[in-house]
């Protein structure tokens, strides 16, 4: 076996990031490696690469131990990585990023001749003819990648990780970098893939790990693993129809309530393909998908915190403007974060001071809201969503994760909008705050307002959604609507091979 894992661990303060993981790499096989946010890829691939310092386990390549303590440590005994984003120098021509640190020198300066030719050689087993006095910036993403490729190749030559490089790629592209993977394999290379995209892992891939929650859950040859099974097993998910009270809307007048918003072909190129997407008053939408998929990328541009290449919003008046989080949020918009701790508070602001951003936002700067009022609002919302600290001038920095996601949603609700973006509403809080929240989701519904929910616990979109889109690969697939809501429903979409 080239490389061999076994019983790593490794832990930060008061978390275990990788509990006793194994995984093989055999020399001319693609490997991938998945797993949801927190799973523990990263770490893995930080521990093998010398970038993190392992607590406990064992490494060996080509069946002798090894302990990288950096970077460069590991790329001499043979490991490469290749990042979505190229870690390459963009403003360096493509000659002196492949020779970078490597320079041939003549009289003890750079003999910038033998550097082209150089360069030239190392680009010529992938097919790759182009001017190498460029600037790398010059170049598409997919050749950047490329010539990426080639350098971790020349450095290491052993084990190459690709991490998600083809993130940023259309299916051209794509097609070109799984060409130089495949030769790469036939040449004896050992190649870790890690992605998000599943009909890219079941076209190039030979087997693939599954982690989750710091574990290793399985590994199996590509050829013998079903989609389904697969999906369950990042998402922690069985496949059984079990018996769920879906939402029936107490409130008999919700069948009566007409259209909110509509939106046509909101999409960005690269990002995620144009879609549309109908919305009624009291109306809970989910957003279903593995990570990468697209979910954020969605509510991102619907908020305007990513500029759509096409497509308008309307509601029953006319256009809506939705093109910047200021525009969004005058046409009463809220959006509520996936990452709260850098997207979504100001740790040092107070609690109060961090419920009343939106509504001073939307109000403008001009018609600052009175301390009166500010401790009004605050008093109010951290009694109604029971917001636990000791005073709403306590910095939010110091409160719990769970009470910080109350003071997020306390913000928007405080500004009353009409339409409620939450992505990952309920991520990485305790299990009482997650119901608080969910019971809140209903109720505010029944005023009226309209929220979209995006969210990795699939039992939390059965239980609060009347609908659920399905997005895979960038696209929105699949919509489920009341009694075919279900967790089976939603992963089998998930699953569902692209060509099907």
């Amino acid at each position: 076996m080239l490389l061999s894992i076994t019983s790593l661990s490794k832990s930060f303060v008061g978390a275990k990031a990788l509990q006793g993981v194994d995984f093989e790499l055999a020399a001319g096989e693609v490997h991938a490696l998945l797993g949801e946010n927190g799973a523990g890829k990263s770490t893995l691939i930080k521990c093998l690469t010398g970038a993190y310092k392992r607590d406990a386990g064992e490494i060996r390549l080509d069946g002798v131990s090894i302990d990288p303590s950096s970077t460069a440590e590991a790329q001499a005994l043979g490991i490469g990585t290749v990042y979505q984003e190229v870690n390459l120098l963009p403003n360096l021509t493509v000659a002196q990023n492949l020779t970078f640190g490597r320079e041939p020198r003549r009289f003890g300066l750079v003999d910038a001749r033998a550097q082209r030719a150089q360069a030239r050689a190392m680009l010529e087993p992938y097919g790759l003819d182009i001017d190498v006095d460029r600037d790398l910036g010059a170049y598409s993403v997919a050749i950047r990648q490329i010539i990426a490729i080639a350098r971790a190749v020349a450095l290491s030559g052993k084990v190459l990780i690709l991490d998600e490089p083809t993130a940023s790629l259309d299916a051209a592209e794509v097609r070109m970098l799984f060409t130089i993977v495949r030769k790469l394999r036939a040449e004896g290379l050992g190649i870790i893939f890690v992605s998000h995209f599943l009909d890219q892992v079941f076209a190039i891939c030979d087997r693939v790990t599954v982690l989750r929650n710091g574990r290793k859950i399985v590994t199996e040859r590509t050829a013998d693993l079903d989609r389904v099974r697969l999906i369950s097993h990042m998402l922690g998910r069985d496949l059984e129809e079990a018996a769920h009270e879906h939402r029936k809307h107490a409130d008999t007048d919700h069948a009566q309530r007409g259209p909110l918003l509509t939106f046509k072909a909101v999409g960005r190129a690269g990002m995620i393909e144009p879609f549309d997407l109908a919305v009624g008053e009291g109306e809970v939408i989910g957003l279903a998908g593995l990570l990468g998929s697209g979910r954020t990328e969605s509510a991102e541009l619907l908020f305007g915190v990513r500029t759509s290449d096409s497509g308008s919003a309307s509601d029953q008046h006319g256009r809506v403007a939705h093109g910047s989080p200021r525009e969004a949020i005058a046409a009463g918009f809220g959006f509520a974060p996936e990452d709260r701790k850098v997207d979504g508070i100001i740790a040092e602001l107070s609690v109060r001071e961090n419920i009343v951003l939106a509504l001073q936002a939307k109000r403008g700067w001009m018609s600052k809201i009175s301390r009166q009022e500010q401790d009004a609002l605050a008093e109010r919302y951290i009694g109604r969503l029971d917001i636990r600290t000791s005073s709403a001038d306590k910095p939010i920095g110091e409160l719990s994760g769970g009470n910080q996601q109350k003071v997020v949603l306390a913000r928007w609700l405080a500004m009353n909008p009409r339409f409620l973006i939450l992505d990952e509403p309920t991520r990485g809080i305790d299990v009482g705050a997650h119901a608080e929240i969910v019971r809140l989701i209903q109720e505010i519904t029944k005023t009226g307002m309209a929220v979209l929910v995006i969210s990795s616990e699939l039992e939390e979109l059965v239980a609060v959604c009347d609908r659920v889109i399905v997005v895979r690969d960038r696209r929105h697939v699949t919509e489920l609507a009341g009694a075919d809501i279900s967790t089976d429903a939603i992963v089998r979409a998930i699953a569902k091979p692209e060509a099907a």
